[in-house]
């Protein structure tokens, strides 16, 4: 994907209703994901995360929905994760879940 379709699919999903459980897939797809790498994801058997609620994609990224007030909390648990380091990632972004 070109950098202009990838803010056109983050815009949407911008304007879309929230979904904590679905936000991490949503936003590794706006990033042009196969569905094949976002399905094994969901399933686990390439979400090497031990952070509760995380997604670690390796050698990209470590992303999880934290509750409000949380995000400090889980900022500092995704970068101090021994999974961060192992898996390459390179991005821990935030998102605060409603």
């Amino acid at each position: 994907m070109n950098p202009v379709e990838i803010e056109d699919a983050v815009s949407q999903l911008a304007l879309e209703p929230f979904d904590a459980a679905e936000f991490p897939f949503q936003f590794l797809a706006a990033f042009g994901n196969s569905e094949t790498t976002l399905k094994r994801l969901r399933a686990g058997a390439s979400n090497a995360s031990d952070v509760p609620g995380g997604v670690l994609q390796r050698n990209n990224i470590h992303i999880a929905v934290c509750a409000p007030g949380q995000v400090e909390a889980t900022l500092e648990a995704l970068r101090n994760s021994p999974k961060t380091a192992s898996a390459k990632a390179k991005f821990i972004p935030q998102q605060i879940g409603i």
